[in-house]
Formats: C-alpha cells, structure tokens, sequence
C-alpha cells in the first residue's frame, strides 16, 4: 500500500528537488519569454500582469472581456499573457525570477507550485475564501494552507442518446449501478448499437476519467493495489473484451471520444460539462455516473485556479487580490469559461440565468479533487500509475489485478 505516511514523508524531498529545477533553469521560455516586468505598487494606476491557459479566447471573448473590465473598475492596467505552452510548471519555474502577478494554474498542479515555493497562501496575500465551496477550493489546500482561488469548476458525467436506448429498450432509470448499466450496454449492443465512449488515454485524461469509477468502487488513491481498485479497472476491462466499449478508447482523448458519441451510434459517453451545449443541441441527456452498488460516484474538479505568486514587493499583494476577487466573486469569470461558479450565491445567478444549469451544478458539488487526502504533489506520481495500468488493463497487456500491483510497487518506489 501506499501509506499516508509515506507520501507526506516524501513531500521535503520532492520540494528539494523543484528548489533545484527553479535555482538551475537559466533560460526562460514559452510564457516567461512573453512577460514584462511588472510596474507600480498597491495604489491607483499601475501595470498588473496576469498569465491564463486560454489562446483561443481573444480580445474579443467574453473572459478577455471580463479581465478589461476589471481592470477599468480597479483603475489599473492588466496586461495578459494567454501564449500557453502546456506546461504551466515549466513556464513558472523558468520564471522564477520573473513571476506575473496572476497566473491560472490547473487544479492538480497548485500543490505542485507552492511546493516548489512560487505561490503565496491567501494568508500571505490577504484574500478571503470563506464563501467558496469547501470541495473546489480544498484543490489548492496544503497542510491547512490555501494556495489560490478556484475561478470555477466543471467535472464529468455520464452523457445518454435516448433514442439508441428507447430503440434498445432501455429505460434509463434502471441504470443504478456498474451491473445495471453493464446490463443495459449488453442490450445496447445487441440491438446493433455500440455501448459507451470515454477516454482511457495514457495521460492525465485517462486518470481524470477512469477517477469516477475508480473512487465510485470505494478505491483510494493511496492503495492502487486494493480490491476495490481492481473492481473498477475489471469493470473497464470487460467492457472493452466483450465488446461494451470500443478499442479506441485506449487513444481518445477527451475530444474525440466526444465525437465518436456524436455519430449517434452510442448509448453513453463519459465526458465533461464542457459539452453541454453541444449536447444540448443534439438531445443528449445526462446523469452522474453511479457507484457500483448505487448512489453516486464522486467525479474529479476540473478547472483552474487562480494563484498568486510570490512577488519581491509585498506591496503589490493587495491590488493581486483585488484582481482575483474581482473575476472570482460571484459568477464573473466562472461563466466568462463555462465553469460551475465557486460559491454558493455564484451558482445561484448561474441556476437563475440557466435553469439548465441545475444537474451540472449539482454534479459539481458531488465532486472532490484529484488531490484530495492532502496528495499534495504525490498525485503526479499515482496518477502517471493509475492512468499505465488502465493501458496495460484495457490492451490485454497484464490482467487488472497485475497492472495494478506494478502501478502501486512503481508508485511506492518513486515516492521513496
């Protein structure tokens, strides 16, 4: 097993190891190549810079929007870097020298950042999270320490074509449990359609993904060797042996695990509220997926938050906070992305804009994060085991219970 102990025992040395990556690197890039350096202090006017994931959202969308309008209210100028490389690690450390004031950072990888030193706690820099939901925002909490504010959340969720299940005599109200949705994927496919669609790549989507049932059989990601691990990873498995869930699921991604739902010929696809509209638009309905002898299984946070790193002039703290609250509170910047907003009152104007709303909102609030149990920056090291034992399951490679044990040995040793 992967003892609690252990994992917190190992934290010391994986931040001597991102201390070093951060003193060694001499060359910036990606992002860090884009920034300036930052201008002016706490006060009116001044020059803020704030880094985001989003290329594809440009001056014109509504989050570039959201961040002008902000800084129009603050009386400040907010210079944004959207030149996403993928690795908001890298571009961060690299950067060390250099941090922006506001840097939107995937859930899993705050832990990772603050460990190596880079963020500041909500301590440190003054801002108040007694009003975000205890289940998103406990993504970026450390040791009782908060490291940044959630702009939002989406998580995953079971995605059903009525008409392939009416057409299969399938009522989706029977679906409960993992026997009874295997049940109805069994009569799926013998009427001539195909059973489920999800993403089982080796990355962290594969992780992300196969986490519902995972934590759905009552598996802990401390024990990837457990016997209630190896029920979820059979489930998969034998719903790709005999035939329930096609062989691609072994290299879709997220996206085109979604298009092969939207051909028509699936019953169900595992997938995220990101895809509502276009579910909308084409029928499909959803449910949360269940646990494996009923009730709901809970699914993973998605989204980012928004951190801010350490700054050599403390001053500058409180106009950063000002920024984060600013696209944070209410339902600002979590609709601006598509994401369920963090607090309470933000879901409520979300639910009274978009009554459609109202499962995802719900789905959202089953969720917990991928770091969950104080994983910290150990969740790497068990999701990059979790998500090669799903590979070597699903492709006939190892039995569950062997790719399993491998993944829980190798997690162990890594850990050491």
């Amino acid at each position: 097993m992967i003892q609690r102990g252990n994992i917190v025992n190992n934290t010391a040395r994986k931040s001597r190891i991102l201390g070093a990556l951060v003193l060694s690197t001499a060359l910036v890039g990606g992002l860090a190549a884009c920034t300036t350096t930052p201008t002016g202090g706490d006060s009116a006017g001044g020059t803020f810079t704030l880094w985001d994931p989003y290329p594809d959202r440009d001056a014109s969308s509504t989050w570039a929007q959201a961040i002008d309008a902000c800084a129009t209210d603050l009386g400040i100028t907010i210079e944004r870097n959207a030149g996403n490389t993928g690795d908001t690690v890298k571009d961060l450390t690299t950067a060390a020298s250099n941090l922006p004031d506001i840097a939107m950072v995937d859930n899993p990888k705050v832990s990772t950042l603050a460990d190596a030193g880079l963020l500041t706690t909500t301590d440190e820099n003054g801002f108040d999270v007694s009003d975000i939901s205890a289940n998103i925002l406990s993504a970026g909490e450390i040791d009782g320490k908060v490291y940044g504010v959630p702009v939002g959340a989406n998580t995953l969720g079971l995605y059903y074509n009525p008409a392939v299940l009416d057409a299969a005599g399938v009522d989706i109200a029977s679906v409960t449990d993992y026997a009874s949705l295997t049940a109805a994927l069994e009569k799926v496919v013998a009427s001539g359609k195909k059973g489920i669609t999800f993403s089982a790549v080796g990355t962290e989507e594969g992780s992300f993904q196969f986490l519902p049932w995972f934590w759905g059989a009552g598996a802990d990601l401390t024990a990837l060797d457990s016997s209630e691990s190896e029920a979820a990873l059979t489930l998969w498995t034998d719903w790709v042996q005999k035939g329930y869930a096609p062989n691609s699921v072994l290299s879709n991604t997220q996206g085109t695990s979604w298009d092969e739902f939207k051909t028509g010929d699936f019953a169900f696809a595992e997938n995220g509220s990101w895809f509502k509209s276009d579910a909308d638009a084409n029928g499909f309905l959803s449910i949360q997926v269940p646990g494996i002898d009923g009730g709901v299984a809970p699914a993973p946070t998605g989204g980012e938050f928004i951190t801010i790193p350490v700054q050599k002039d403390a001053s500058r703290y409180a106009t950063s906070a000002k920024i984060v609250k600013c696209l944070s509170e209410g339902d600002t910047g979590a609709t601006a992305l598509g994401y369920v907003a963090p607090t309470q009152a933000g879901a409520d104007a979300q639910l009274a804009a978009d009554p459609t709303l109202e499962f995802w909102i719900g789905a959202v609030g089953d969720a917990k994060p991928r770091t969950a149990d104080n994983l910290g920056v150990s969740y790497g090291i068990i999701s990059e085991q979790l998500y090669t034992a799903v590979q070597a399951a699903l492709s006939g490679s190892a039995s569950p219970a062997e790719a399993l044990a491998t993944a829980q040995a190798t997690a162990v040793e890594n850990l050491k």
